[in-house]
This record gives structure tokens, C-alpha cells and sequence, in this order.
């Protein structure tokens, strides 16, 4: 099992890096992809971020493993392995990692997570930092104080998010966007998932987009169908809570 510092020193270099061409420190939005990998639709994400004077970093969590589509998509994708709470460690190494950056600003860092990456997020932000947790053996050695907001789209809070009633420990800032023809969740069961998190003292925005999961991949899988336009407001909405966020970038 890694130690956040060897686990980073895997990620690192499986990460891309989208922002404005300078040094100086500025915000960071961490993101974290969803369980079939990275597709093409977090590069629009990242250039939206560019857009509002960020810096974003778009994580993979599959490459640094060897793990390819057909494997993630058969067993990531099922629930057979790689949960959301021992995917956490890949966010808290990364929280770590690029915190520690130059041209980053610690102290406005923002996460965002689509599908299993948002349920790696709640995963990370419920769970008790024990020694051995959520994939590594540190896991309290990261500090999430700079960690300011959350953006989770459509986040996986099915029957194997185990935690997802879970009070978080630390509670920034929170967009959940919730799917209204989303098949692996109700809105019922969402809007209960958000109202446990504003419970915990955050600030909670929550957006019911009309289409199904994975409404801003640009592919149809399943029950799964793209909406561009739907899409574009997603990346309006992104862009203007990543502004409201620091407005002063």
C-alpha cells in the first residue's frame, strides 16, 4: 500500500495540467473522472476553468494502474473492485501533490468529481483518516484546510457508496448536480445525500439537470444519452461556481 508522498509520485506524471500561461500562485480545481476513465468531455471542463483564471487538474486515476477501458468499464464500472472509498487516496495524494505546487494557490483549492470520482470525493470527505483507509497508509497526513468547494456531478451514491448518510468532517462549499433520468440513483435518495451535507454546515447549491447520467459525455452507453445542450450548461454552471468561488482571481 503507498504513503501519499509514492502514491502522488504515480499520479503525477498521468496528469494534465490546463491554465493560464504564468507562475504565479492561482486556483486550482482538482478533477476526477468517472468510472469508464477519461473522456473527452473534462477537457472542456479544464479550458473552462482556464476561462475563469484557474488552474485545473485533470487526474487519472487508471493510467498510473495499467488499467484500460474494457477493464474499468467491466470492473471498475460493475462495483467489483476499486470502490469509491479506496479510490479516496488518489484525492488526497493529489490534494497533497498539487497544493504543494508553486503556482497554486493552497488555500483556494476546489474539487470536482463525476460519477465515481464524486463518490471517491464524499468517500474521502466522510471516512475517519485512519492509518491503512482509503487505499494509503497516511491518509491524515493530508491537510484538506485549503479545500474550499466541491462540485460533484451526478456522484455515484448507490448501494455500494456504503457512507453516503456519512456526516463529512470537513464541509466547504458544495454544487451537487443531480440527474432526473439518472438510473443508478432517485432524486429522492440525491436530495437526502445533500441535505446530510448542508447538515454538516455546509453551503449546499444543488442542480436538477433534465437528462440522464453522463448527459455531458459526448458518447451514449446503455440508458446513458448526451445532451449538448444540456452540456453546455453544465459548463456555464461550472465556470460561474468556480468564479463565485474566488471572484478575485
Amino acid at each position: 500500500m503507498d504513503d501519499l508522498k509514492r502514491r502522488w509520485a504515480r499520479l503525477e506524471p498521468h496528469m494534465t495540467v490546463v491554465g493560464p500561461d504564468d507562475d504565479r500562485p492561482r486556483p486550482a480545481v482538482l478533477l476526477f473522472h468517472g468510472c469508464g476513465g477519461l473522456r473527452d468531455h473534462l477537457p472542456r471542463y479544464a479550458a473552462a476553468a482556464k476561462a475563469a483564471g484557474w488552474r485545473a487538474f485533470i487526474v487519472d486515476s487508471y493510467a498510473p494502474r495499467g488499467w484500460g477501458r474494457a477493464f474499468t468499464l467491466t470492473a471498475v464500472c460493475t462495483g467489483l473492485s476499486f470502490r469509491g472509498y479506496e479510490r479516496a487516496g488518489d484525492v488526497l495524494a493529489a490534494i497533497q501533490g498539487i497544493s504543494a505546487r508553486p503556482d497554486v494557490d493552497e488555500t483556494q483549492v476546489t474539487l470536482g468529481g463525476w460519477s465515481h470520482g464524486g463518490w471517491s470525493i464524499m468517500e474521502m470527505m466522510s471516512a475517519e483518516p485512519l492509518p491503512n483507509t482509503m487505499g494509503v497508509t497516511n491518509p491524515g497526513d493530508a491537510d484538506l484546510s485549503g479545500v474550499r468547494a466541491v462540485w460533484l456531478m451526478y456522484p455515484y451514491i448507490g448501494p455500494f457508496a456504503f457512507n453516503r448518510m456519512k456526516p463529512w468532517r470537513h464541509c466547504p462549499r458544495v454544487l451537487a448536480v443531480t440527474c432526473k433520468r439518472d438510473h443508478l440513483t432517485t432524486q429522492r435518495n440525491a436530495e437526502q445525500v445533500n441535505a446530510m451535507i448542508r447538515n454538516c454546515g455546509a453551503e449546499v447549491e444543488s442542480w436538477v439537470a433534465v437528462g440522464t447520467h453522463a448527459f455531458d459525455e459526448p458518447t451514449n452507453n446503455g440508458p446513458m444519452r448526451h445532451d449538448p445542450d444540456l452540456t453546455e450548461e453544465a459548463l456555464r454552471r461550472f465556470r460561474a461556481f468556480l468564479t463565485d468561488v474566488a471572484p478575485h482571481v
